[in-house]
């Protein structure tokens, strides 16, 4: 059985509005459960082949800052 994890996450999301997005994505976060890092992968991978280079730059720069600021804040 050839399951394409982020073909299923894409079509599981396919057609919801943006209020449905946000409270996924807000959830997901919120919950901090290692089930749904995969799906905030595949989100990150669609914003990732979509953003400009500034995008980019800055996603790296909040990435880098938080990294290096550590878990502890949490």
């Amino acid at each position: 059985m050839d399951i394409n994890i982020r073909e299923h996450i894409i079509n599981n999301f396919k057609g919801d509005n943006y209020e449905t997005l946000k409270r996924a994505i807000n959830e997901a976060v919120k919950n901090n459960d290692e089930i749904t890092l995969p799906g905030l992968g595949v989100f990150f991978e669609l914003i990732w082949e979509n953003a400009d280079k500034e995008m980019k730059n800055d996603i790296i720069d909040i990435i880098r800052k938080r990294v290096n600021k550590g878990l502890e804040d949490q």
